[in-house]
């Protein structure tokens, strides 16, 4: 219990985790607490109304200051009069921008070590990270803060909280300054506005179905309680007796709930808790990385634009699909820490608190999906968005014995079309020979009626080509005027793509389109909302690098 007013700052106090060790600071009463966070004001969760924090505020127990790590002035401003600064501020993981990175959790962590020199601040916890040590490639298996930095990390965040890592480290004992850095790995729990409600989110799309990897990648996760505990038994350990202190300060701690568990496994128990089916389809990690690096590709060209971040890159499929434990004896030893929330009361508690995204709970999409609509709702729609397994694989082989027959022997296309009519006539005409019923089974007859054309069908047809016809009369009037630029553009790209077209050859043709027509349909369905967002934004690029062409032509030609 505080006896006099002690104040300790915690930056980034409005994140996920530092959340919570604020809560825990006013609740055991240890420091007059500074959030420091970027925020011009601070607004209250509902959770949070009429609570610890609420009472701490209003008491003066508890302030809140607006700053800006990469500005020097304004972190010394906030920790003045501090004993303790918890460092927890960090940008959002999951932008892989370095600038970003960089300029707050190498720069604002050199600007917080500095302001704790300056003000002689007794001491400094950071808030690491365990991928600091992980280079996106290799698994890691029990390893323990010997472990080094790799040479090139999984993303830019890792980097960066690696450099800052070692600048933390590097700056105890400076002016009497103690430090140390903790490295949580796989933070989760109550609050988290990232892992679980994405994960909800995705399983309601319907893109859950899908494992990354074997799926038996072990992760060790950390429940947040556990996390804001930790940095209390540092915080503790640094303020202890000098020997104490001597030998906790200056080091790395991973920070787990020691109890390692299987990455797809949590997930599963997660969705499942909420109502969701779990994920059952396992998908090797090389098959779906090109894709990633492809998504990642096209947010860097449209970032400008306002794009959102992406999820689906190679770092997340890294993350998915490595296996990740580490070794926390050293934090037993030297800090006193053992998690206070077992794992298994963590996720009943994790799960409990999400109640609100519950399957049931939640509206569900109505209506037929765009892929389904755009291929007529029928029996081409559930054999290639897979509704109808059995009818697909019997389709799928067909066109594959097809082009092993007709298309990969190098036949014409005249030659390939006279030989499938021919197959189709002989079997029509066994077929119309065999007996109505054999062996029980009863022999569908196809009828005559089911190849006739009828008058009405014939005209709409033709009436069909007539007026496509017309179309393209108008269209060529049109350009004969010369002043339809979007027009132009759109003739153009057209025939464009029917030359490139024209080049590729039957067998190219059904090697391509055919893995296509049963696989992105399909995944269409799974990722509609993304690949229609990814879609708009292309599109908006698109017509406004259309809108710049032709305004430049035009004034071109107006000034000529």
């Amino acid at each position: 219990m505080a006896t006099e007013e002690r104040w300790c700052v915690v930056t980034g106090g409005r994140g996920f985790a530092a959340r919570h060790l604020v809560d825990m600071l006013v609740r055991y009463n240890m420091f007059s607490v500074r959030i420091a966070d970027l925020g011009p004001s601070i607004k209250l969760f509902p959770t949070e109304e009429n609570g610890t924090l609420d009472e701490a505020l209003r008491s003066g127990r508890a302030e809140y200051v607006s700053v800006d790590l990469r500005d020097k002035s304004q972190v010394i401003q906030a920790c003045k009069g501090a004993e303790v600064v918890f460092h927890m501020a960090a940008p959002d993981s999951s932008i892989n921008n370095y600038e970003l990175h960089h300029s707050v959790n190498v720069k604002g962590t050199q600007n917080v070590i500095d302001a704790c020199v300056e003000l002689k601040v007794k001491r400094l916890i950071y808030t690491s990270s365990a991928s600091v040590v992980f280079d996106g490639i290799h698994g890691i298996n029990n390893v323990d803060e010997s472990f080094p930095y790799p040479l090139k990390h999984n993303d830019t965040y890792s980097a960066t909280k690696a450099e800052a890592d070692a600048l933390i480290l590097k700056s105890n004992g400076i002016n009497g300054l103690l430090t140390c850095s903790l490295r949580p790995s796989s933070i989760f729990g109550p609050g988290d506005r990232l892992f679980v409600p994405s994960l909800v989110s995705a399983a309601r799309a319907g893109k859950l179905k899908f494992i990354i990897g074997d799926g038996n990648n072990m992760y060790d996760f950390t429940y947040v309680e556990n996390v804001a505990h930790a940095h209390i038994c540092a915080e503790r350990a640094l303020a202890s007796e000098a020997i104490v202190a001597e030998k906790a300060a200056g080091q790395a701690y991973f920070i787990t709930n020691m109890e390692p568990f299987k990455f797809w496994e949590f997930v599963s128990v997660v969705l499942v808790g909420l109502g969701y089916p779990r994920p059952y389809i396992k998908i090797p990690a090389c098959i779906v990385m090109p894709i990633a690096h492809l998504v990642e590709w096209i947010y860097k060209l449209l970032a400008p634009y306002g794009m959102k971040v992406p999820q689906f890159t190679p770092s997340r499929i890294r993350l998915l699909s490595c296996s990740r434990t580490f070794n926390c004896s050293k934090a037993n030893e030297l800090l006193g820490y053992t998690p206070i929330v077992p794992f298994q009361d963590a996720m009943r508690r994790t799960i409990e608190s999400y109640s609100h995204l519950r399957a049931e709970s939640l509206p569900q999409k109505k209506g037929s999906s765009k892929p389904s609509t755009y291929l007529g709702g029928g029996k081409v729609a559930n054999v290639l968005l897979w509704r109808n397994k059995k009818q697909t694989v019997v389709t799928l082989l067909t066109f594959v014995l097809i082009y092993l027959y007709f298309v990969a022997s190098g036949y014409t296309l005249v030659t390939a079309v006279s030989k499938l009519l021919l197959v189709a006539a002989t079997f029509l005409f066994i077929h119309s020979l065999l007996p109505e019923k054999i062996f029980g089974y009863t022999i569908e007859k196809v009828q005559g009626s089911k190849l006739y054309f009828s008058m009405e069908t014939s005209q709409k047809n033709a009436s069909l080509v007539a007026s496509s016809w017309n179309y393209a009369v108008n269209d060529f009037r049109s350009l004969c005027r010369g002043n339809d630029w979007s027009l132009f553009f759109k003739v153009t790209l057209s025939l464009l793509a029917l030359s490139l077209l024209g080049t590729i050859s039957l067998r190219s043709f059904f090697t391509i389109s055919l893995p296509i027509a049963f696989i992105a349909f399909y995944m269409y369905e799974q990722y509609e909302e993304q690949i229609d967002e990814l879609f708009t934004e292309v599109l908006l690029h698109v017509c406004k690098l259309r809108a710049d062409i032709a305004n430049k032509l035009r004034r071109k030609r107006i000034y000529y």
